[in-house]
C-alpha cells in the first residue's frame, strides 16, 4: 500500500524538482498530486520521463486522507496552507523559511539530524533548511562529530536558481541583452547579475547582515550545535544551478588535511574530490543535476591554532531544496508513517 502525496507549488522550478526526484527515486506513492494557485490550475507538468499531471487549485484542496505534502511556494503560502494541511491529517515538509525556527517544527537534514523527525507530530511540520545552509551542515557534520567546531567563517556564491525561474530568467534575458547591446533591466535582483556578482541576498537586517546570513548562523545552530559561533557572507553570482561555499572552521581539537578528508569522505552524501592540480576540484557547473555534495581544495589555515579551510559545491534545486525535502519524506515512511503491506 503506496502513499498519496501533494507537491504544492508545483509549476516553480522547486516544484518540478521535486515531481522528478519522486519519480527518480521511485517514491511509493499511489498518488500524486500537483498544486499551486488557481491561475495554474490545468497547466501540466511532468511527473517522470512518461507522466503528466494536471495542476490543481490549491485553494480548494482539501487534505483529509493525504500522506504527506511538499511545500514549495514561498513563506506567505506555507504560513497560510500548512497549519491547514497538518490540521488534516496530512506531514507537511516545507521548503520556505516559514517555521524553520519554530520550536515545535523539526529543522532537517536528514543525514545530519534524522533524529529530530521524531519532534514533527507537534504541529504535522517539517522544515526544510535554506540551500546554502544544508550543503554547508552536510560537510560540516562529520568534521563537528570528529573535531568539535568553535567558529565558521563562511562566502556562499548562490546560483540565481536560488531566486527561483524569474532569477534564472533575469540572467539569461540580461546576458543576451549584453551581448546584443539592448537595454540591461533588472526585476529580480538589486543590482545587474550578469557580468557581476552581488553581495545581497534576501533583506537587510539592523546589524547590516541580511536575512540569508542571519538564516545561516541561526539555522547551522539548531540542526548541529547551538554553541557553534558562525558568520556568513551570501552572494548572488551569474551561474544558473549550483550553490559554492569557502568555509574556513576552528575546532577544538587538533585537525589535519588528511584527516579531516577520511570523515567527509566516509560521510553519507559527501564526496570528496581534491586534487592539488588543474581540473582537480568541482564547480557549479559540474555538480548541476547530481545528488553529492562535493568538497575539494581542502588545507590547512595557519591563522588559527586549529583550523581547516575547503570549498564546497552542490545543486541547490536538489540537495539543497526538492531532493533534501524528499530524503525527509523516506525518513519518515521508514521510522513514523509505515503503512501495512
Amino acid at each position: 500500500m503506496g502513499y498519496r502525496v501533494a507537491v504544492v507549488g508545483a509549476t516553480g522550478a522547486v516544484g518540478r524538482e521535486m515531481l522528478s526526484t519522486l519519480a527518480e527515486r521511485n517514491f511509493p506513492a499511489d498518488e500524486v498530486i500537483a498544486l499551486a494557485s488557481s491561475k495554474s490550475v490545468g497547466t501540466e507538468v511532468s511527473y517522470g520521463d512518461t507522466r503528466t499531471l494536471k495542476v490543481q487549485d490549491l485553494d480548494k484542496f482539501d487534505f483529509t486522507g493525504t500522506d504527506i505534502a511538499l511545500f514549495s511556494a514561498g513563506g506567505s503560502t506555507a504560513a497560510k496552507y500548512a497549519p491547514r494541511a497538518g490540521k488534516q491529517g496530512c506531514v507537511v515538509i516545507d521548503n520556505s523559511s516559514n517555521f524553520r525556527m519554530d520550536p515545535d517544527v523539526p529543522l532537517i537534514v536528514p543525514e545530519v539530524n534524522e533524529q529530530a523527525l521524531s519532534g514533527y507530530a507537534k504541529r504535522n511540520i517539517i522544515a526544510n533548511p535554506n540551500c546554502s545552509t544544508a550543503q554547508l551542515v552536510m560537510a560540516l557534520k562529520p568534521l563537528h562529530d570528529a573535531f568539535k567546531i568553535k567558529r565558521v567563517v563562511v562566502s556562499t556564491y548562490q546560483s540565481t536558481s536560488g531566486a527561483g525561474k524569474a532569477g534564472m530568467d533575469e540572467l539569461f534575458n540580461q546576458t543576451r541583452a549584453v551581448y546584443v547591446n539592448d537595454p540591461v533591466e533588472n526585476h529580480t535582483f538589486t543590482k545587474q547579475i550578469a557580468f557581476n556578482v552581488i553581495p545581497h541576498i534576501d533583506s537587510f537586517m539592523d546589524d547590516g547582515y541580511t536575512k540569508e546570513e542571519w538564516k545561516m548562523t541561526v539555522e547551522t545552530r539548531k540542526m548541529l550545535d547551538p554553541d557553534i559561533e558562525l558568520v556568513a557572507t551570501c552572494v548572488r553570482v551569474p551561474v544558473f544551478v549550483g550553490h559554492a561555499e569557502a568555509v574556513f572552521i576552528e575546532t577544538e581539537k587538533p585537525i589535519d588535511e588528511d584527516a579531516a578528508r577520511k570523515v567527509m569522505a566516509e560521510f553519507e552524501g559527501l564526496v570528496v574530490l581534491d586534487h592539488r592540480a588543474d581540473e582537480g576540484y568541482v564547480t557549479p557547473q559540474e555538480c548541476a543535476g547530481e545528488d553529492a555534495v562535493y568538497v575539494s581544495r581542502v588545507r590547512k589555515d595557519p591563522t588559527v591554532k586549529n583550523g581547516l579551510a575547503f570549498w564546497c559545491v552542490s545543486d541547490n534545486l536538489r540537495k539543497g531544496a526538492a531532493l533534501n525535502a524528499i530524503q525527509i519524506a523516506e525518513a519518515l515512511i521508514k521510522t513514523h508513517l509505515k503503512k501495512a503491506a
